[in-house]
């Protein structure tokens, strides 16, 4: 089993306790309702500055040079005549001082260097200038591109040790005698091919020194994750390390860890004492910076005529690429639906092609692509409602360890879910004419993470009753400032414009997971609301000391410390005496432990 964490899974034990126990809002008065994002305007209007639309004064441009066969090994690399070119102020190669930078990690260590002589796919990276163009000779060696092929003994080894990059194989239960009790088999294999993420704002850095202090602006998903990996990258202090990123034009996984391009540009930038901007190309983005690989799956179902899952055999085989990175996910296959009979063979080939990258969860989409269409096709065999199929089968466990579920939403997703889109009504109308048919259709999921519970967030509130809300998350579009600041609003009682957001920045802003994993607002909203209910319950103190009305009496609303029952006789909270006196209220906030003894898991059905 395997799948992507941007984080290792912490240990409750590690984690600070919550401050106290918040109870869940009843009624909301912002969180739920439609707003306009907080920052609409910039992002509509091109005011928005993001990465690559920045220039630094006397900044340097990089290019990297890539290897233009799928497999080849680097003989030479002339740069006479790319330093002797006007306007060169560097030239990087694997024999730069400093440049044999570890890369690309498996079971025994690294597999590969920040420029390496042996490319395993074209666009691998073999020297950086901060000019134009560069000369280099190849020997081009025999490559592997299909994964199956992979596997056979002719293909040419990407690494000592054959093209195996993982095997694992589990089983629970008795497979063979949950086929022998299965009134229908169905068996059936699935194709996924190779998607690429295309953001459009493509993969950039810029990178400043200043002393031995680096300043990093980067499009990314997780500022304090690329923070950590230049640390280790370049021998650095992660005080000595800052990278910021407002806003981020799309990444959908792929910018969630860092590239090989912005350790180039620090480096480059290190050399010639001048910020220095690698920014890609298009084309170099669908080559070298992740995609979801291609994948094969093979799955083999048995069912009784009641709808019960009697047994799953799953066998699959993907490709990360060229180096370690994890393809495949049969998570799913174990974990989605109950059945006591499951066996899983799972394989991962290397093959020459550019490193898998988290892509909506690696290997999550083709697992559940086949698993549903298997689910379907059982549902047609035995003459069952597909939703009434799926709602038969649902676990009350996570199988894979036993673990209890803090609840279980997938009847819910099915059925209300069902009803909401008029399930029934429509499949009565579905058509069939020749070889056309016209329907609907429906699948269920889940996600298998958590998330990481490691955040801190500051709340200050100020003498004038505004807002300063300081978070280390991204917003990688999906809202994450406006949703945040709402939590703020709802608590503190004053309005998304008075409340100024910092963020996404390691030398401002306090420590917060990656955006991804599903993990933002489900990690960051707890965090943010127990810092506005410290602000809240000081402000409370304060106000209950000045009106002489017990704190339990005082409510917040609109900029204003209103007694319970008593809207009309609010104070404004810039006329309290001694929020003038303080000047300023802070609050810290930290998202409680996952619970013990149990899994708290999405679910989901479309």
């Amino acid at each position: 089993m395997k799948y992507y964490l941007p984080t290792p899974e912490p240990d409750s034990r590690d984690l600070p306790p919550p401050a106290q126990d918040i109870e869940p809002w009843g009624e909301t008065r912002v969180v739920g309702k439609p707003l306009p994002r907080v920052d609409a305007y910039e992002r509509v209007s091109g005011t928005a500055v993001y990465t690559l639309d920045m220039t630094l004064p006397d900044m340097l441009y990089a290019a990297v040079v890539r290897c233009p066969h799928a497999h080849a090994r680097v003989v030479s690399v002339d740069t006479s005549r790319a330093a002797a070119m006007a306007g060169v102020r560097a030239v990087i190669t694997a024999s730069t001082p400093g440049a044999a930078i570890p890369w690309y990690f498996g079971g025994d260590g690294p597999t590969s260097t920040l420029f390496d002589e042996r490319c395993r796919y074209a666009g691998e990276e073999v020297a950086a200038v901060a000019a134009e163009t560069q000369h280099q000779a190849y020997e081009v060696l025999p490559h592997v591109q299909d994964d199956e092929v992979a596997l056979t003994p002719e293909a040419p080894a990407l690494h000592e040790g054959g093209n195996v990059m993982s095997q694992d194989t589990s089983e629970r239960g008795d497979v063979e005698a949950g086929f022998a009790e299965a009134d229908v088999v169905v068996e059936e294999t699935y194709h996924t091919p190779c998607e690429l993420h295309t953001p459009m704002e493509t993969f950039v850095s810029i990178a400043r020194w200043d002393g031995n202090r680096l300043t990093v602006w980067d499009s990314n998903q997780g500022v304090f994750g690329i923070q950590a990996g230049l640390a280790r990258a370049l021998s650095l202090p992660l005080t000595s390390v800052r990278v910021i990123c407002h806003y981020m034009g799309g990444g959908f996984g792929s910018k969630l860890g860092l590239s090989k391009y912005t350790v180039v540009a620090a480096l480059l930038a290190r050399m010639t004492a001048r910020p220095v901007k690698a920014a890609l190309t298009r084309e170099e983005s669908f080559l070298c910076v992740g995609n979801r690989p291609a994948t094969m799956i093979k799955l083999k179902a048995g069912m009784k005529r009641d709808g019960t899952l009697t047994a799953l055999d799953g066998v699959f085989l993907g490709s990360g690429g060229a180096y370690p990175a994890g393809a495949t996910s049969t998570y799913l296959v174990q974990a989605l639906y109950r059945c006591a009979n499951v066996r899983i063979e799972d394989s991962e080939v290397y093959t020459n092609a550019g490193p898998a990258r988290p892509f909506r969860a690696p290997g999550f989409p083709n697992c559940a692509w086949a698993l549903e269409q298997t689910m379907d096709a059982l549902a047609e065999a035995i003459g069952m409602d597909p939703v009434q199929l799926r709602l038969k089968n649902i676990a009350a466990v996570l199988q894979i360890n036993d673990t209890p579920y803090t609840s279980i939403g997938l009847s819910e997703c099915l059925s209300e879910g069902a009803t909401a889109f008029g399930w029934s009504e429509a499949r009565a109308q579905s058509q069939e004419n020749g070889h056309l048919r016209r329907g609907v259709g429906m699948a269920a999921g889940m996600w298998a993470w958590q998330g990481d519970p490691r955040a801190t967030v500051i709340v200050k509130l100020f003498s004038d009753g505004s807002v300063n809300l300081n978070m280390g998350a991204s917003d990688i579009g999906t809202g994450t400032k406006t949703t945040m600041a709402m939590v703020v609003s709802e608590e503190l009682g004053v309005a998304l414009d008075r409340i100024q957001i910092e963020h996404a920045d390691t030398g401002t802003t306090q420590n917060a997971p990656s955006s991804g994993g599903s993990q933002t607002l489900l990690v960051m909203a707890p965090a943010v609301r127990a810092a506005a209910i410290e602000v809240k319950n000081q402000l409370l103190e304060l106000a209950s000391a000045e009106l002489d009305r017990p704190a339990e009496e005082l409510m917040l609303s609109e900029g204003k410390v209103v007694p319970v029952g008593e809207p009309d006789a609010g104070t404004e909270l810039a006329n309290l005496r001694g929020l003038r006196g303080r000047q300023v209220l802070v609050g810290v906030g930290r998202r409680h432990p996952h619970p013990e003894g149990k899994i708290a898991l999405p679910f989901a059905a479309q």
